[in-house]
């Protein structure tokens, strides 16, 4: 998959987490952007650590899975990081 195939799977991808995960995540399109892009990364990695998957296909339903996957679990540590110095400024 291209550089610029892996943007877009990563901006589709954090995207989608942001749909998934309820609650305020805040952050704009630049945010999803990189959060996606991680999410894919990490995604990525742990799928071929754990499950031995191949991702170099763009319409694989697995790289899209592991994509979202690796996404949402970004998001979480996200919203926990950002969530605990929003609660500490109040």
């Amino acid at each position: 998959m291209g550089f610029f195939g892996f943007l877009l799977l990563g901006l589709i991808a954090g995207a989608l987490a942001k749909l998934i995960l309820p609650g305020k995540q805040g952050g704009g399109w630049f945010v999803t952007l990189l959060l996606g892009v991680v999410g894919a990364l990490v995604g990525g990695w742990l799928g071929s650590l754990l499950f031995n998957a191949p991702l170099e296909e763009f319409f694989s339903i697995q790289t899209w899975l592991l994509a979202i996957g690796g996404s949402v679990l970004v998001l979480l540590i996200y919203g926990l990081i950002v969530g605990r110095k929003d609660r500490t400024r109040a």
